[in-house]
This record gives C-alpha cells, sequence and structure tokens, in this order.
C-alpha cells in the first residue's frame, strides 16, 4: 500500500482531534493487519471509492466514544452510549473520512466516500474482502486509543 494514501489518514485524524478534543494525539506504530476486524466496542466505517477504494473502519473503546461525544456535544457529560452519542461518533468518522478526501484530492487524488456506518458491541468481527488493513493507532492520553484501519485494493 502506498505510503502516500495513508499519510493523509493520520494528518487528518491529528486535525480533527485537535480541533474536537484540543488534543493532537500521538502516532503509535503503525503495523500491517493480515486478520479480519475484531473488536468489543465501537467501529465506524466509511467506504471509499474513486482513486483508491476500499473502506476504513475506526475503531474506539466505548468509554474512549463516550468521551470524545461529551466534547463534540459541548461538555455535556455522556454516562451511556445513547443515540445522541452514537450520532456524535459517527460524525466524527464522517469528518475524519471527509478531510482525509480533501487533502488527497489537494494531491491529485480523487476519492469519494461513502456515509458512515457504526457497530456496537461484544464481539465485533469484519472480514474485509481486502486482504491487508494498514492500522494506524493513536493515543489520545488518559488512556484513550484510536486505531484508524484502512484497507485500499
Amino acid at each position: 500500500m502506498n505510503v502516500e494514501y495513508i499519510n493523509p489518514f493520520i494528518e487528518a485524524s491529528q486535525q480533527v482531534f485537535q480541533m474536537v478534543i484540543g488534543v493532537k494525539p500521538s502516532l503509535k506504530k503503525v503495523y500491517i493487519k493480515k486478520t479480519s476486524y475484531e473488536n468489543d466496542s465501537v467501529a465506524v466505517i466509511v467506504g471509499l471509492t474513486g482513486k483508491i477504494r476500499g473502506h476504513v473502519i475506526i475503531s474506539l473503546s466505548t468509554d474512549t466514544a463516550k468521551s470524545i461525544a461529551s466534547y463534540m456535544m459541548g461538555g455535556m457529560t455522556v454516562d451511556t452510549f445513547d443515540d445522541m452519542a452514537k450520532s456524535a461518533i459517527s460524525e466524527l468518522g464522517n469528518m475524519i473520512i471527509g478531510n482525509t478526501a480533501t487533502i488527497l484530492s489537494t494531491r491529485g487524488i480523487s476519492v469519494e466516500i461513502t456515509p458512515p456506518s457504526l457497530l456496537v458491541g461484544e464481539n465485533i468481527d469484519v472480514s474485509p474482502s481486502i486482504k491487508q488493513t494498514i492500522c494506524v493507532p493513536l493515543d489520545l492520553g488518559d488512556s484513550r486509543n484510536v486505531d484508524i484501519n484502512v484497507s485500499i485494493e
């Protein structure tokens, strides 16, 4: 997978988190995932079409999702991951991938995105048809982590 495709995901993610929660996440070691996506938490899935095709899964724990949703709702306390919090996290995914698409466009790489889909629950298992996934792990501090899983044909 071309690094010129991955760097915009990192750049956009850091910009969006800086804007939304006031923290620029630190980038942990990027790695290749060769297995299906498995998690017990929250996953936002956004499809990519155009010059690059595939999908992105943004994964985070429910506690991290509630913390981010709280920031997105003006500091309102989010005790349960309800419909409002789910909407906020879906919008977070839309913002990250939308900003990524804009960055790619400025570099001559045309890409369109699908509306985000949100998965919440235990034992989430997504088996992408694309066998190679690049995982971009981000550390937001305070034991909050977000993984940006990029699968591009």
